[in-house]
């Protein structure tokens, strides 16, 4: 079967940056998905997204489908025709869904059947549906009209370039009619551009100042940014998202340096860069110790003949911006850092759970108590806990709420606080998602963590719980950040402690019957999913959760200590035997003895079991982990199999029975002093 290049260019009005990545990633999906619903085969899909355009290009496209057969069975001939060989409803039924007369259905056999062949069609005359198709389902938030016209799309559009092999399919999608002229750069080559046929597309949009390759565009920016920054002794902030929006602003990107005053350098330069970034779409240069140089890196669309003009514009532009940063952060030095909180009493944090400042308040007496426990200076994290909320009342964190805890950082340490008070303030808000950057001081742990049972306490104790499709408040993440901040930190919390101690902070604010249960439920949950992340399996979790440990550090000690006994050769017969000790102690009649009476031990597999036992208490005592414990009880596993194969547990004399019964609840101990092992079985 012959195949062919096709080529789609829609042209529009300048299209949403910050999509255009996945406008053309869809735009390709909807247009390989059509092709493959019509049975149209191709070598090779390719998707080409600039600011004025959307485009794909196939190459060697099926010209025609591939002819196709349909064989239907119908109902019995029996049910086809009733005693006088009329047809009945059932044979009509079969007839219409075919398409045809019943006079064209076979009845030869014992059930009707109908067999066609059906030619394919024209892959010319399937395309403009396919690809009005793919562009209907584009992911456009809202579309819009322009003109008179009722079509409608994300941008108005200019022009429609459709071309299989070296002809035009002739068509017209949202109110263009297809044919082969593009257009050029804006500027540089505004004139129409004829496309010959797709396997040229790019390399004539190329001699028209048009780089249509959305990753060949990305590339020449990163490249030439990162050589620019070394020109300036410097490497350059380029974080992914915003490369990928400058790349969708410009179709002849011209990378150029330029600079502010260094006097501006005396700002935080996370303000700095925050506005450079987000409102101007500029590169920052840092210096080899990561302070901002006064540099940055802007990315024309045009290659001009005088760029000393498009650096003195933006240089004008960008002065305002940092203008008013300086001025927010020297108006905010004008009194302290705490002062601040006198506005926060009349800020709401949760209309029931009262203001930010009371939270401040709470948090600062819970993060003493964290501190206390964890090793770090009750005081200090108290000091943060008040402070903690100050900077969202200042004009910085007004004008840019990326800089809450950065902003608290430097009016801390221009008001004399010690760092690790200061650094606090930033260190509460951390992990900021997945993945991210911890505390690296205790009083900031401290806080951290204080912040989050605080949250977690009160919007569970007003009963707003997260569901499947809502958690307005965050919790799951501030959970999790509780985990990794003890567990990763290897803090020792007893968040049994911690949340009974926040709960009553709230006093009457909060329903507290069950609340501190509830809440060690909802975070200790959390570990489920983390855990499989990591590979391990779920019974392990289950195995430690049965035990309810309240520190998340011992938690995580426990599960890497059964997850490592798994994998001994051992194990699997351990974890059958405590399955089946499980069940016979929660048969056993009466009230089992705590101690095993070695006068009453019979047989010589319970004597070898017994002495097993003790001695593997008294190695248990001097084990330095978890870990050590389980390897060191995996040696009872033949005294174990053993006494199973010769010994009667429910032996007729009751004080033999009840002694063995003590026996196996002794073995039992042993392990659960790490996990319930019969979980594994």
């Amino acid at each position: 079967m012959s195949a062919q290049d096709f080529l789609v260019e829609l042209g529009t009005e300048e299209l949403p940056p910050k999509a255009l990545k996945s406008l053309g990633d869809a735009f390709l999906g909807g247009i390989e998905q059509g092709l493959k619903a019509a049975g149209l085969g191709y070598a090779k899909a390719q998707v080409f997204a600039a600011p004025r355009r959307l485009a794909v290009v196939v190459e060697q496209l099926a010209t025609q489908q591939p002819d196709r057969s349909v064989n239907l069975d119908g109902p019995p001939v029996q049910a086809a025709f009733d005693t006088e060989g009329k047809p009945t409803q059932a044979a009509l039924g079969f007839a219409r869904k075919c398409g045809v007369d019943l006079e064209q259905i076979d009845k030869s056999g014992p059930k009707l059947k109908f067999s066609q062949t059906i030619p394919g069609q024209p892959a010319s005359g399937l395309l403009p549906g396919i690809v009005e198709t793919s562009l209907a389902a584009l992911p456009i938030p809202k579309r819009m009209r322009w003109a008179a016209r009722r079509e409608e799309f994300v941008r108005p559009t200019q022009w429609l370039v459709m071309l299989f092999g070296e002809e035009v399919v002739d068509c017209v999608i949202l109110a263009q009619k297809a044919g082969r002229e593009s257009r050029g750069h804006r500027f540089h080559n505004p004139d129409n551009i004829r496309i010959s046929k797709p396997s040229t597309y790019l390399e004539d949009l190329r001699s028209a100042h048009v780089l249509a390759d959305f990753a060949e565009r990305r590339e020449i920016i990163a490249k030439r940014v990162a050589e620019l920054a070394a020109e300036q002794k410097g490497t350059a902030v380029v974080p992914a998202d915003l490369l990928d929006e400058v790349t969708a602003l410009v179709e002849w990107p011209v990378p150029l340096v330029c600079s502010f005053e260094e006097r501006f350098l005396e700002v935080p330069q996370e303000a700095l860069i925050t506005t450079m970034q987000d409102n101007q779409k500029y590169f920052c240069l840092l210096d080899a110790n990561g302070k901002l140089l006064p540099r940055f890196i802007t990315v024309a669309n045009v290659d001009s003949k005088d760029p000393a003009q498009i650096i003195s514009g933006n240089e004008k532009v960008v002065r305002p911006r940092l203008t008013d940063a300086e001025f927010f952060f020297k108006q905010d030095k004008k009194q302290k850092l705490e002062s601040f909180n006198e506005r926060l009493k009349n800020v709401v944090f949760q209309a029931q759970l009262g203001t930010v400042f009371e939270k401040a308040e709470r948090v600062s007496r819970l993060a003493g108590f964290v501190a206390e426990q964890i090793g770090a200076d009750p005081a200090r994290a108290a000091r943060a806990g008040i402070l903690a909320k100050c900077d969202l009342a200042t004009e910085m964190v007004g004008e840019f709420p990326e800089m809450q805890g950065i902003a608290g950082y430097y009016y801390a340490i221009n008001d004399g606080e010690p760092e690790d008070v200061a650094q606090a303030l930033n260190e509460q808000y951390m992990p900021r998602g997945a993945g991210a950057e911890l505390p690296q001081t205790l009083t900031g742990a401290a806080v951290a963590v204080a912040d989050k049972l605080d949250t977690l306490v009160g919007i569970f104790g007003i009963g707003m719980l997260p569901t499947g499709s809502k958690d307005p408040f965050a919790l799951r993440r501030q959970a999790l950040g509780v985990l990794r901040i003890l567990i990763e930190k290897q803090l020792n919390l007893d968040l049994a402690d911690a949340v009974a101690f926040a709960v009553d902070l709230y006093g009457a604010k909060v329903k507290s019957e069950g609340l501190a249960d509830q809440v060690l439920e909802f975070v200790f949950d959390r570990l489920r999913a983390r855990y499989e992340d990591e590979g391990v399996d779920v019974a392990v979790y289950l195995s430690v959760r049965a035990l309810q440990p309240t520190s998340a550090l011992d938690f995580d000690q426990r599960v890497q200590a059964v997850q490592a006994f798994r994998k001994l050769p051992e194990a699997a017969a351990l974890a059958a035997a405590n399955k089946r000790v499980s069940n016979l102690l929660s048969k056993a009649e009466g009230r089992v003895p705590g101690s095993v009476d070695n006068a009453l031990l019979q047989e010589a597999a319970e004597q070898a079991l017994a002495k097993a036992v003790a001695d593997a208490e008294v190695a248990l005592a001097n084990a330095g982990s978890y870990r050590e414990a389980l390897e060191r009880l995996a040696s009872l596993r033949e005294p174990v199999d053993s006494f199973f194969e010769a010994v009667l547990v429910n032996a007729e004399d009751a004080a033999v029975r009840s002694n063995r019964y003590a026996l196996l609840a002794k073995l039992r101990g042993l392990f659960l002093g790490v996990a319930d092992i019969s979980v594994l079985g």
